[in-house]
């Protein structure tokens, strides 16, 4: 009975978005006030229906459910209850579910705090955002249902995939789709826009918060991926260039840009018609990340779906939408005029160049990630299209972005003095210049990375430093004044800070990660020691003991081992071979030592004919200041994000024109 009323809301909210495409949208254009209205209270009874659905699907997993066919291909009775949770979007059907839910509470949330929109504006925005969710609802409804029911229930379920079941990979699709699905809020103030024919400062301020908002769940969402990938599947990386991962670092490289772009049209009113194209790209990016996940092009952990049926009627999602949005920006595009001129040295030119490195690294991953697709299709030959390729083609374009971006920051608007600019910047160029060189001259043997690495992050984490200290007016005022004009000063220009001082953390611990990591694999026995050096420690590994564990869902083959530094246990780490008998899939649980400098990262794999275990051991120099700098990225969102202007300046504005017009 849950299930089937689950159904039933999925059809009601599938209908509910069909009347609130077309009414406001109809409303909007005649100005009958009453039709544009009709799409807050439809915007909050989809969001209503759409919860109650994945209410009845949630429930079906956590009591067990097995005459429900999505339940019995992915669950099982003795899985633990969190699994039972996340096992509704552990799977297509369930993720698609989560999709729509997390699309109707977007615009439910555009409903409940879009008071100071223009009443044309929320009911476009509100009517294109339910036109998305009406074609994923039917998506759901005609190709996907996830509350199909079985005539014959089995006893017990067949299971979650083993390496879903993990607390990382958990959570990482709800802030993935949070960060996708948040995109097309921007798309629909975009649509909305070209449909008006009008782009100005209130709009850019309108959209930032949006964006802002999915830029940093999307943020989230990569990091904990990144972080599954590096301790769940025993294979010691922590980004591979995955078709899969490329879907999400897509749109976000394409959300970075529109970010700083809408920051032009709001202070400038300038690059409008760039933005909303951004805005357009954004989303679309994401329904290429959905298309490749679900069309059954690929095939992978990630990969949800393997129904070419499935796949054409997502191909048809992204052509409509995809064209259609492009078509209105050819044909509206040229109403967009911008106001604002600047000369070739200014913020705003900086800010362009920003866009435009992202941009063309954005389609080096995209070109990368789908010409394997489109070599098998056209040519009939099938081509791997892996890291070598993207580590030479993507990297030069963030070492320009890198270089760019504190000098971007600290420049004035709509003219400046290159010279003037860099004055407080030349000691923050010393002094990173001075950090690669030290690393150059203290490391062994000439690996260019580290030192490069070190060098651009000292000067974006030194750079975010002295923009802030300027702005405060550091060493030039006394301290209770600094601490009077920080307290003061607004959390947008924080967040900045933020943002790119965790790029430049990041940056360092991809960097250094990449050039000092240390390996050693060999088949040892209960008993040995093996040393493997750190880039200033050598670490003593012990082999203990091997043991058998019986867990919850699954059995293993548990290795023991001690690290010494020197003679002193400093650690016990107990990685684990893991078998699924329900799934009959084993799994690496890989086991690390934590610190702040390195981990020292080890693998138990099979036993081997002639005795002993191979393992694999790994010390990772500065691997969590990667996950560490995506924490202060997405702190710096958090931060611009709760700006006071972004709640009250729209509201301000349209009250003034109210007052002026009386």
């Amino acid at each position: 009975m849950i299930a089937e009323l689950g159904h039933f809301a999925l059809i009601l909210a599938f209908m509910v978005s069909i009347a609130q495409a077309i009414v406001p949208m109809v409303g909007a254009q005649k100005g009958w006030a009453g039709w544009m209205g009709v799409g807050v209270p439809a915007a909050m009874a989809q969001f209503a229906l759409a919860a109650a659905a994945f209410a009845a699907l949630t429930y079906s997993f956590v009591v067990s459910d097995f005459s429900v066919a999505l339940v019995a291909n992915n669950s099982h009775s003795l899985k633990p209850m969190l699994y039972k949770v996340t096992g509704t979007w552990g799977n297509h059907e369930g993720s698609m579910l989560l999709w729509v839910l997390i699309l109707a509470l977007f615009g439910a949330v555009v409903a409940a705090f879009g008071a100071n929109l223009p009443d044309r504006l929320k009911a476009r925005v509100l009517s294109v955002q339910a036109a998305v969710g009406a074609a994923f609802f039917a998506f759901l409804l005609f190709t996907s249902n996830p509350f199909l029911r079985l005539s014959f229930p089995p006893l017990d379920g067949s299971g979650l995939n083993p390496l879903l079941q993990d607390p990382g990979l958990a959570f990482h699709p709800p802030f993935l789709y949070l960060g996708y699905v948040g995109l097309s809020t921007s798309f629909a103030f975009a649509v909305a826009a070209l449909i008006e024919g009008r782009v100005d400062a209130a709009w850019a301020r309108w959209v930032r918060p949006w964006t802002l908002a999915a830029w940093m769940f999307l943020t989230i969402g990569i990091a904990l991926g990144s972080w599954w990938a590096y301790y769940e599947l025993g294979w010691g990386g922590w980004w591979f260039w995955y078709p899969v991962e490329n879907a999400s670092f897509m749109p976000w490289l394409i959300a970075t840009a529109l970010l700083h772009s809408a920051i032009v049209v709001e202070k400038r009113e300038a690059l409008k018609t760039w933005t909303v194209l951004l805005a357009i790209m954004a989303f679309s990016f994401s329904l290429i990340g959905t298309f490749i996940v679900r069309s059954g092009v690929i095939t992978s952990v990630h990969a949800f779906a393997n129904d070419p049926e499935r796949g054409v009627f997502i191909l048809a999602i992204l052509a409509v939408t995809i064209g259609g949005s492009l078509t209105l920006f050819a044909a509206r595009a040229g109403s967009l005029t911008s106001k604002g001129v600047f000369s070739l040295v200014s913020r705003e030119s900086a800010l362009m160049l920003n866009n435009v490195l992202l941009v063309v690294a954005t389609f080096v991953v995209f070109i990368g990630t789908v010409w394997p697709l489109i070599s098998e299709m056209t040519f009939g030959r099938k081509l791997s299209v892996g890291a070598p390729f993207f580590d030479m083609a993507f990297t030069p374009f963030m070492v320009v972005l890198a270089m760019v971006l504190p000098l971007g920051a600290v420049m004035p608007w709509k003219r400046a003095d290159l010279g003037r600019s860099m004055r407080p910047l030349w000691g923050v160029l010393a002094a990173s210049v001075t950090f690669g060189a030290l690393v150059l001259v203290v490391q062994t043997g000439t690996r260019m990375m580290a030192p490069i690495g070190l060098a651009l992050a000292a000067w974006l984490i030194l750079g975010a430093l002295a923009d802030l200290g300027a702005r405060v007016r550091l060493g030039k005022v006394g301290f209770a004044e600094t601490l009077r004009r920080l307290g003061n000063l607004p959390r947008a220009e924080l967040g900045k800070f933020l943002a790119h001082a965790g790029l430049g953390v990041t940056i360092f611990g991809i960097a250094a990660i990449t050039a000092w990591e240390t390996e050693d694999i060999r088949v040892a026995k209960p008993g040995d020691s093996f040393i493997i050096s750190g880039p200033a420690t050598e670490y003593q590994i012990r082999f203990d003991d091997v043991r058998s564990v019986q867990g919850p869902n699954y059995q293993a083959t548990q290795g023991v081992f001690t690290v010494l530094v020197d003679g002193d246990e400093i650690a016990t780490l107990r990685p684990e071979k893991r078998v699924y008998p329900v799934s009959r899939m084993p799994t690496t649980e890989a086991a690390m030592d934590i610190g702040f400098w390195r981990d020292v990262y080890l693998v138990i794999g099979d036993p081997q004919e002639q005795g002993g275990f191979a393992v694999r051991a790994y010390v990772k120099p500065f691997a969590n200041w990667i996950w560490a700098g995506a924490i202060i990225m997405a702190l710096g969102g958090l931060a611009s994000l709760s700006d006071r202007r972004y709640r009250v300046a729209a509201g301000a504005r349209r009250r003034g024109a109210a007052v002026a017009a009386e």
